[in-house]
């Protein structure tokens, strides 16, 4: 049964990735972006990871899922991961990704990122704190949908091309922020009702792969 504390919570994996699976990674897509020529063409654009580093990430979060369920029991397994970028003076901005079908699984409890590289300057992975009552969207689940009864859900905005279109009941949202020190490889797990967003880019290359934490086991976990 998930809980409205897991959609909220935070949790850190500080060895998420190796020394050498960065190394790896880094490789990969490096390789990846000379085949393909890819680059974003939107702020917070995404793309699949490919295959060999969707083995890495895969055996990565299945090496950490002992920590992660200490603040997010009900996560058995991670989605497939996305790639992205940031440069200079891309960002962003704050959203929730929410919880898609509450009654349908695989549920999304949550997400996961990780720095493949940092940016020379900016470009923080932050999340922000609210007590404001505009963040709910007064719909709530039960049993029914495999939640504690009457477990409320927050609106929603997820991963959108620029985030362009911040809606007024989450831009005029008194908030509070709180802004990760994490260098790569560090593995950052957050509710799936958590507000949250990257700073903006002031110098460099922000590169990073996220993926949703979900309830049930994908194919590719067996």
């Amino acid at each position: 049964m998930i809980h409205l504390s897991e959609t909220l919570a935070l949790q850190t994996v500080e060895d998420f990735l190796t020394c050498d699976e960065l190394a790896q990674l880094t490789k990969i897509m490096d390789a990846e972006h000379a085949a393909t020529g890819w680059k974003p063409t939107h702020q917070a654009d995404v793309v699949p990871a490919p295959p060999l580093a969707q083995e890495i990430l895969h055996s990565a979060t299945a090496r950490a899922l002992p920590a992660l369920r200490r603040a997010l029991p009900s996560v058995v397994a991670d989605a497939t991961w996305d790639y992205t970028e940031l440069t200079a003076g891309q960002e962003i901005r704050a959203h929730i990704d929410g919880i898609a079908d509450p009654g349908t699984p695989p549920r999304r409890i949550g997400r996961l990122g990780v720095v493949l590289a940092d940016a020379e300057d900016g470009g923080d992975f932050y999340i922000a704190t609210t007590s404001h009552p505009a963040i709910w969207s007064g719909t709530t689940v039960g049993e029914a949908e495999g939640f504690a009864p009457g477990t409320p859900l927050t609106h929603r905005l997820p991963h959108v091309h620029d985030h362009g279109a911040v809606p007024e009941w989450l831009r005029d949202t008194p908030r509070t922020r709180w802004t990760a020190d994490a260098p790569a490889g560090t593995g950052i797990a957050y509710g799936a009702q958590v507000v949250h967003g990257v700073l903006p880019v002031r110098a460099g290359r922000l590169r990073k792969f996220v993926t949703d934490l979900i309830d049930t086991r994908p194919p590719h976990n067996g």
